[in-house]
Parts: structure tokens; C-alpha cells; sequence
């Protein structure tokens, strides 16, 4: 699958057809990466878009005060934001895991307000409302989109490959036991603040990524859209629901899905608010048929199929044995 996606650019797309599929594949990075505390731990958390904004104001301010240049290189930073800020997050975990279901909801979105509002004030370090400037890449005119799509795929590979890690690992036990029962797995002598670090310090390093590549790729940092709690930490969740939570590829599956249709209403209705109607209401349908998200639902009436036709091979192999067990032995001819 991720050879298939390195290898879109190159079937002759036009540029807004990538440019949708950088931010399908950046919605995949932070739903997956949202799928690491809320799927695997069980915490549902909205502080995904400050780790977001964190990323993207972290590579413009590098721009700003260290002067990299551009080209190929902003992006060889774009690791170095993510560790960062999973650092950075660990003190507000410390915070935050103090409290548990509703309680640390409001906590993880409190944060994301807290940082637009300093954001939008600290003038002298983000810009304010106008934003920070990010020089723009010198990529040719034609193919200025399919740079910054092979970089957030690279992200999106990597968020990929420690979420298929973690399921495998002790770790992934740990956080599967914190998600079913805490108390109990804390019982059983289950170290539960470990998993949950991990898992929050994951969510900020891969988000903090996608923002940095996003904006390098817009060139404009906006405290509004950096950290939007409500358009984009619902869009988070909702792909992370839509595809399934806690599989490993139901985030992409959700982005799939809800990003082009997003893009689609949002130009096909205007500038009117109306394209949010309908990009809700593919959520609803897709909820009403498939209510544990598209990949749960597609694996279990697979599963369901697979033991119908394994107990109707059973019943055949067992009629079988009884109609041969009672039919008496031939006779043997004197």
C-alpha cells in the first residue's frame, strides 16, 4: 500500500488532485497518531492540534531565528520538531493523567485554547494574527505539490510503522490492558504510566511532524488553523472513528474517505457553511451501517462469514460420519 501511494504522483494527477492527497495523508498521520492514546490506551484526548501547531510553529520560528534555508533541507528537520515536542509533552502529561474520561477531555482541549490565545497575543514571537511567514520552497511550478506529498507520506510511513510496532510489542499489551481496565491491569502489576506516556509523547512527536510539513508546504503560519479546536480536532477523531479505532490502517481508511468528500462539498457548495452539513452526514451514514467504524465492521462480518462456513463444513464432515457409521456393512458374498 505505501509502495501504491509513493507511486500516485506519478499516474499524471493534476496538482489540486495531490494537493488533496497531502491532506488526505496528513489527516491519516494525525488520526493514526491519535489512534496511539485514544485508541490503543483509551484516552480520548483533543490536544492533538496543539502538538499539531506546536510542530508547525516550531519549524517556522526555526526560520525565523536560524535562518536553514530551504529547499530539501526544512524537511530534514521536520524529526527533530517531532522529538522535541514529544519531549515537551511529557510535563503536560504529567498534567493531564492526572484525571481520567471527561475530566482529561477538558484538560487536552483547554491546552489546545491556551496555546491559540498565546499564539494570538505573544506578538513578538508568533506574529499575532498575521501569522509567521515561511519562505517558500523553490520547487518547480509543476510539481511543487509532490515534494511536500512524498514528505508527509514519509511521515505518515513512519507513524505507520511504530503504530504496527506498538500492536505487536509488550508495550501494545500494556496499552491494551490500560484501554480494557486500568485499575485491574494496575492490579496485576501492569506499570500503566509507562504505556500512557508512551503513547502521548508518540501522538505529539507524529502530529508535530505533520504540522511542520504542512507548514513548510502553506508557507504561512495562522494561530486560527494552527491550532483550530474545533474543525480540526473533531476531523481528527472523527477519521480516527470512521475507520475504525484501534486498527492499524482504520485512520487512513477514515481519511480516505472524509478528506476528499470534505474537499468535494467544500467546492461544489461555495463559500457557504452548507459543505459542513454534508460532510457530517457522510459520517451518519457511514455510522448507521458500519457503527464500529469501516475496518472493525468489514474484519468482524468477515470473521462472522469465515466461522459460518467453518461450523457448516463441521456439520457436513459430522452428517457424514453418522450416515456412514450407520449404514451396515455389505455382506460378504459365501
Amino acid at each position: 500500500m505505501l509502495a501504491v501511494l509513493a507511486l500516485f504522483p506519478f499516474s499524471g494527477a493534476e496538482s489540486w488532485i495531490v494537493n488533496i492527497g497531502i491532506f488526505t495523508l496528513m489527516y491519516a498521520v494525525l488520526g493514526s497518531a491519535w489512534n496511539l492514546i485514544g485508541g490503543y490506551t483509551g484516552y480520548v484526548s483533543l490536544g492533538s492540534v496543539a502538538f499539531f501547531g506546536l510542530g508547525a510553529y516550531g519549524l517556522a520560528l526555526t526560520f525565523q531565528h536560524i535562518g536553514i534555508g530551504s529547499g530539501f533541507l526544512p524537511f530534514a528537520l521536520v524529526p527533530i520538531i517531532g522529538i522535541a515536542v514529544a519531549i515537551v509533552s511529557l510535563p503536560i502529561g504529567w498534567i493531564a493523567f492526572r484525571t481520567r474520561g471527561l475530566p482529561f477531555i477538558i484538560v487536552t482541549i483547554s491546552l489546545v485554547i491556551i496555546l491559540q490565545y498565546m499564539a494570538l497575543n505573544l506578538t513578538d514571537v508568533t506574529g499575532g494574527a498575521p501569522g509567521l511567514q515561511v519562505p517558500q520552497a523553490p520547487f518547480p511550478p509543476g510539481t511543487y505539490e509532490e515534494y511536500f506529498y512524498w514528505a508527509m507520506l514519509v511521515v505518515f510511513a513512519l507513524t505507520l510503522l511504530a503504530c504496527a510496532y506498538v500492536r505487536r510489542s509488550r508495550l501494545g499489551l500494556m496499552m491494551f490492558a490500560v484501554r480494557e481496565d486500568e485499575d485491574k491491569a494496575r492490579g496485576l502489576g501492569v506499570a500503566t504510566s509507562v504505556p500512557k506516556y508512551a503513547a502521548f509523547a508518540g501522538c505529539a512527536a507524529f502530529s508535530a511532524m505533520a504540522g511542520a510539513v504542512w507548514a513548510y508546504y502553506l508557507s504561512t503560519v495562522y494561530p486560527q488553523f494552527a491550532f483550530d479546536g474545533e474543525f480540526l480536532a473533531m476531523g481528527i477523531i472523527l477519521v480516527a472513528y470512521l475507520g475504525g479505532i484501534g486498527t492499524l490502517w482504520g485512520p487512513f481508511v477514515g481519511a480516505l474517505i472524509l478528506t476528499p468528500a470534505q474537499q468535494y462539498f467544500a467546492y461544489s457548495l461555495g463559500g457557504s457553511q452548507l459543505y459542513l452539513i454534508a460532510y457530517a452526514a457522510v459520517f451518519i451514514v457511514v455510522m448507521l451501517f458500519l457503527p464500529r467504524g469501516v475496518v472493525t465492521t468489514i474484519a468482524d462480518r468477515a470473521l462472522r462469514r469465515s466461522r459460518r462456513r467453518k461450523q457448516a463444513v463441521e456439520e457436513l464432515a459430522t452428517a457424514e460420519s453418522e450416515s456412514a457409521r450407520d449404514t451396515p456393512a455389505p455382506v460378504a458374498a459365501r
